[in-house]
């Protein structure tokens, strides 16, 4: 089914969700993991870290506890991710190393915007939709252990 699965991680509630989502169907297909956290660079961001490069350091040093975390939640499940930590802009980013790992499926947390957030800017989930030449996963929904016994069980 799936050979090799990239998870998209940024720490948050949902991010951890898509973990585990994705990790979960590793487990299940037997795929390999690549545990991905892009520090996203935007316009004011930029300018930010031109006037102190500083910040560019200090959110790098986030984004490795981030994926520190993330690696920790993965070995508790028995899987060994490859880790991957990029700069720019994450639909871009993305793309780029799940075409350079073969991943054939992205897992993305889904996270809430409201209506003028969301007329305002494009999201990630829509973004990658059009740009991946692979599946995408979009996590939602808190899977329980014992609903995932019972499917793994009927796979």
């Amino acid at each position: 089914m799936y050979d090799k699965i990239l998870l998209c991680y940024d720490g948050s509630r949902e991010g951890r969700l898509a973990l585990r989502e994705g990790a979960q169907l590793a487990q299940i297909t037997g795929a390999g993991v690549v545990l991905l956290a892009v520090v996203e660079t935007v316009a004011g961001n930029a300018l930010a870290q031109g006037a102190d490069a500083s910040v560019l350091a200090h959110q790098q040093a986030d984004f490795k506890t981030i994926l520190d975390e993330g690696h920790h939640r993965l070995a508790a499940m028995g899987l060994v991710p490859e880790i991957r930590m990029e700069v720019g802009e994450p639909v871009g980013k993305i793309t780029s190393v799940a075409a350079e790992t073969g991943a054939d499926l992205v897992v993305v947390g889904h996270h809430q915007q409201g209506l003028w957030t969301r007329w305002m800017s494009r999201s990630v989930a829509a973004g990658l939709s059009d740009a991946l030449g692979c599946s995408l996963l979009l996590a939602q929904k808190v899977v329980k252990e014992s609903e995932r016994s019972t499917r793994a069980e009927q796979v």
